[in-house]
């Protein structure tokens, strides 16, 4: 049985505030719980509907109604399991090979989508601007289906950390030169910008190579891609010119 006071704290995690005050987060889903308990990420309390899990301790589990699970469920449709987990210390940044530098994403899903497409690509390192969605954001670790245990995530002042860098910058822009006639490097930072408005103007000049994917379309209406999308097809041509 899951108590009054145990709602109210995972209900409240929902929100950065709270997530911040008590340093815990929550995850949903066999899968993504798996992937989180079996990394080092520090577990505080599972909640589960059936016998899953037989690993965990039973002073770490409780086994509670579907209905009690729905009560602090951040899903439209709840879930067999639901954990709590410690937030950890930021870990040392690593600052070389690709980068993937995100400027003011504030899609959830799109942020989590990223994380596993680096995950996918073998990009450890993602920088954030300060107003890029909350990694802990329930529906950001949803989506990156457990990957956020194997890329480092980042918050940072980027204009003043790529200015500072001495890697090629990459900004991803409509006008920019067709990344496929682009020889590009194996290090560099890769800068994803605002899904509605693109790279920011103090960002923007920092760039140093302006890159795009080129519309194929006969009619060539669609105005842009989605940034998640568009993260797919760059870190593919990216990774595609590593390898040859």
């Amino acid at each position: 049985m899951v108590s009054k006071n145990q709602i109210k704290l995972i209900k409240s995690l929902q929100q950065k505030k709270y997530r911040l005050v008590n340093r815990l987060f929550i995850a949903e889903g066999v899968k993504v719980i798996q992937e989180l308990l079996q990394s080092n990420f520090e577990l505080e309390h599972l909640f589960i509907t059936e016998n899953i899990f037989t690993e965990i301790h039973s002073e770490k589990k409780t086994v509670l109604t579907e209905e009690d699970l729905k009560k602090i469920s951040a899903l439209s449709t709840a879930s067999s399991c639901l954990a709590v987990f410690k937030i950890p210390h930021e870990t040392e940044m690593e600052t070389s090979g690709l980068i993937v530098a995100l400027d003011d994403i504030r899609d959830p899903g799109n942020f989590g989508t990223i994380i596993r497409l680096c995950d996918w690509f073998g990009i450890h390192q993602i920088l954030c601007s300060k107003e890029t969605v909350d990694l802990y954001n329930p529906k950001v670790i949803q989506a990156t289906m457990g990957s956020i245990a194997r890329v480092n995530v980042s918050y940072v002042d980027l204009a003043a950390y790529i200015s500072k860098s001495k890697l090629p910058i990459f900004g991803t822009f409509m006008d920019g030169e067709n990344v496929y006639n682009k020889k590009l490097p194996t290090a560099g930072i890769l800068v994803l910008g605002n899904e509605a408005n693109g790279i920011s103007n103090e960002l923007e000049k920092t760039i140093t190579h302006r890159i795009a994917i080129p519309r194929f379309g006969a009619i060539q209406k669609t105005e842009s891609l989605n940034v998640a999308t568009a993260t797919a097809i760059f870190l593919s041509e990216f990774k595609r010119q590593e390898s040859l």
